[in-house]
């Protein structure tokens, strides 16, 4: 095990990187008190070897060296990078990130996971639970540490059940429903549409061609929502929602009682329209669960991450998919890891 005065003085480098963007942060190793952090607005992009790793570290390495400005001569001795995609798109920056990161500041422990790790270590660190990730599509990661368990994550043909782009598809599936007078439909949410969206009968050609189809999808929601206090409709759908994450959460749950669940993500800023059916799915399904508020988000889990391993105290599994480490062994503490100017 690492001795973690080894590192006292050692910065780590927590980065999340999703559909919005770039969060990239530094951090002190060991406690991982964060000391400044960076956003980027641009989404990294995917092309036939899966995520980019070029576009990746365009966009991460100066952030990193402009967060290290003010810190000279303290170096980085741990990286961890969380992404959406990781496991079915992160080749090509598993084969790359390495190498690139021991160039620039001569550190070789790298964790490299999916996003829905690092949104269970922000959420509940390194203990046994369930945690679920909900905004535009839904996944629920659980571990008794010593495996990972994954339900749903999907996508929005064949799962994301409960999410976002799930309500709102479900929301404008009962819009059309008034629009043709079939049973099931909501003259409610049939005008939240034609608001949104324009004339029903054009609803189609709108949404189709989109390439953004998910996320125009889970714009709706919020809609669904609203109308949900006064619309049974509406009411319903989320009531349905609430069951599809609860048995999500049930699937990927530790057997033990007492394991924590933690909810996270913006899926769950639509508040008690979905919560309170949640809450009610939930105890039917997980009776001995422990519900917890998240201690932190994605970027929080990719710092704690970084710490963990740079102290010698990552708890967590690893899984060939989900959570890879690189580089074992002493970081090297030369001119090449300081992250200010020098990097």
């Amino acid at each position: 095990m690492v001795s973690v005065n080894e590192h006292s003085d050692g910065l780590v480098v927590g980065v999340d990187s999703g559909g919005s963007g770039i969060r990239v942060a530094l951090a002190e190793a060991v406690g991982g008190r964060v000391l400044a952090d960076r956003v980027s607005r641009e989404p990294v992009r995917t092309g036939a070897g899966g995520i980019s790793a070029g576009h990746f570290l365009d966009q991460v390495l100066p952030a990193v060296r402009a967060l290290g400005e003010p810190f000279p001569g303290r170096p980085v001795v741990a990286v961890a990078v969380g992404a959406a995609g990781m496991a079915t798109l992160g080749d090509e920056l598993r084969a790359g990130l390495p190498g690139a990161f021991a160039e620039a500041w001569g550190v070789r422990r790298l964790v490299l996971a999916a996003d829905a790790v690092t949104a269970y270590a922000g959420a509940l660190g390194q203990r046994p639970g369930v945690v679920v990730a909900g905004g535009t599509g839904l996944i629920a990661l659980g571990t008794d540490l010593t495996s990972w368990r994954r339900a749903d994550g999907w996508g929005h043909l064949l799962g994301d059940c409960g999410s976002g782009a799930w309500i709102g598809r479900a929301g404008l599936e009962a819009a059309m429903r008034a629009h043709d007078g079939r049973r099931g439909g909501s003259e409610a949410l049939l005008a939240r549409a034609e608001k949104v969206f324009g004339p029903a009968a054009g609803l189609a050609g709108v949404l189709y061609p989109r390439t953004d189809r998910p996320a125009v999808l889970a714009s709706f929601a919020p809609e669904v929502g609203d109308c949900a206090a006064t619309d049974p409709v509406a009411a319903g759908i989320l009531a349905r929602a609430g069951r599809h994450i609860a048995e999500a959460a049930e699937a990927a749950c530790p057997a033990e009682p007492g394991a924590a669940v933690a909810l996270t993500g913006g899926l769950f800023k639509m508040g008690e329209p979905l919560l309170a059916p949640l809450r009610a799915a939930l105890g039917e399904l997980l009776p001995t669960a422990r519900p917890v508020a998240p201690a932190g988000d994605p970027l929080a889990g990719a710092v704690a991450l970084a710490s963990a391993l740079a102290t010698g105290t990552l708890r967590l599994p690893e899984d060939p998919a989900l959570l890879r480490l690189f580089g074992a062994g002493p970081a090297s503490a030369g001119p090449s890891t300081q992250v200010g100017g020098g990097a």
